[in-house]
Formats: C-alpha cells, sequence, structure tokens
C-alpha cells in the first residue's frame, strides 16, 4: 500500500527529522553516483528529494510517482519534472534510462515483481538501479511514525534474491539512517555522528535501509550465418561422387 504524498512531503519537507532523514540517505546516493552529466536520471515512488543534485547536469530528470500515492509539483520554484503514473506501465520508452532510483516505490507495491519487470524495461543496456528499502533487521522498519515503517522490509539476502528473478545484476550495496528513527533534540544532534560511525562499522547490517545497486546487462546474441551452416551441412549430395577432369585417370 502506497503512502500518500502529502504525508511524504510532510515527512521529507516539513520536520527535523525527515530532512535529516533526506541528508542521510541522498549523501550515501551521491557517494554511489557522484555525477550524472548528460544521462536520464528517473525516480520512481518518492525519490525526488534524492534527485535535486542531478538537476544542473543530467540530460533530463524525471520524477514518476505512483497512481495510488499521488503526485506533487517538483521541483519547487521551477517547471515541474514529476509525473503521476500507473505503477507498472510508465510512459517512458524502452532502453530510455542511464539511472533509476527508487524509494518508497518497491516496498509499499502490491506487485513488486511487475515493477521490477518495468525497471528492467526501461533501464538501457548497461544502466544502473537503486533500491532503497527499509532494512527488515533495522530500527526504523519498526516504528510507523515513518515512512520507512510501511510497506514489506527486506533483508540485502531478500533484494538480491528478487532482482535477480527479474534479470538484474547485483552489484554493490550500501547502508544508512544508523541514528534512531526519534526526533528527540538529542538523537538529533547526535545524528551525523552516528551516521558517520555506522559507515565505518556496518554496509549494510545496522542501518534503516539498505540501498542496492544493480546493472541491466543485455546478453551477446547467439552466433549465426555461415559457421553456424557449416557446424549442420545439408546431406542431399551424399552418395555422389566426386567430379574428375577429363582426360585424367583415377
Amino acid at each position: 500500500m502506497h503512502l500518500d504524498v502529502l504525508d511524504l512531503r510532510q515527512f521529507y519537507y516539513r520536520t527535523r527529522l525527515g530532512r535529516t532523514a533526506q541528508k542521510a540517505v541522498r549523501d550515501r546516493l551521491i557517494a554511489l553516483w557522484p555525477e550524472a552529466k548528460g544521462q536520464t536520471v528517473v525516480g520512481f515512488g518518492f525519490a525526488v528529494p534524492l534527485l535535486r543534485p542531478y538537476l544542473a547536469g543530467a540530460r533530463r530528470v524525471i520524477g514518476l510517482m505512483p497512481g495510488p500515492q499521488g503526485v506533487m509539483h517538483w521541483p519547487a520554484g521551477t517547471a515541474n519534472v514529476s509525473v503521476l503514473v500507473e505503477e507498472t506501465l510508465w510512459p517512458l520508452e524502452t532502453g530510455a534510462v542511464d539511472k533509476l532510483v527508487l524509494l518508497h516505490g518497491l516496498e509499499t507495491s502490491e506487485n513488486p515483481t511487475a515493477v521490477l519487470e518495468e525497471c528492467c524495461r526501461v533501464l538501457g543496456p548497461g544502466g544502473r538501479a537503486i533500491f532503497i528499502v527499509p532494512n527488515r533487521s533495522g530500527l526504523w522498519a519498526r516504528r510507523d511514525g515513518t515512512p520507512f515503517g510501511y510497506g514489506r522490509p527486506y533483508s540485502l539476502g531478500q533484494l538480491e534474491a528478487q532482482v535477480k528473478k527479474a534479470g538484474l545484476i547485483p552489484e554493490r550495496h550500501a547502508a544508512a539512517l544508523f541514528a534512531p528513527p526519534s526526533d528527540g533534540k538529542f538523537w538529533l544532534r547526535v545524528s551525523g555522528w552516528l551516521e558517520r560511525l555506522g559507515q565505518r562499522l556496518s554496509r549494510s547490517g545496522g542501518g534503516g535501509v539498505i540501498l542496492l545497486e544493480v546493472s541491466k546487462q543485455v546478453p551477446a546474441r547467439p552466433r549465426t550465418g555461415l559457421a553456424a551452416r557449416v557446424r549442420q551441412p545439408l546431406r542431399v549430395l551424399e552418395g555422389v561422387p566426386e567430379p574428375v577432369a577429363a582426360g585424367r585417370s583415377g
């Protein structure tokens, strides 16, 4: 079940805890993808808070928001690039996307397999996607006061297994949100320090969310043509003697 876009906007843009979470996750994303110059970058779910760093250099940035969630104008103060879409039918050409980010798009879907198939369709050869989902063993998945407390949390192994079924290849993983999901002044004040400490101690085990980077690899086409035909020669001429030049014996 998708969350409402108004609740997501309220959390990420109007609360200190939400802004802290936004920064922590965005910093991890930028560490994996420092730039996207000349590329097409797409976010699905409510990924727009993470996409702002790519607006200047990317060829195109698009925010896809599923119908059950609703849509909002983004980015504020400039031309809108967010679009309301069917969850499993995106208005994008096949193979048109270089980088794809999912936040609150997979764990809240009632049909995650179809969402992953759509991700695979829109990614170009060698394209990359990052799935950001609640960590099943983390504190954030156990508190419904944040968006990460809704939907289906994952372990790293579960997420990797699901993307492999869709034909995507896991490449790297990271974690974020090592501070507890509390809006208390003390925890907000030390959240940056806890995030840095967590990054040194754990890549996926202790964070509130998992970030999994995957790639789309297109297999080489099987060879055809003369080489293939020679391996299966015609048998029509079997039994016919080889021609002999005139005037020569033997």
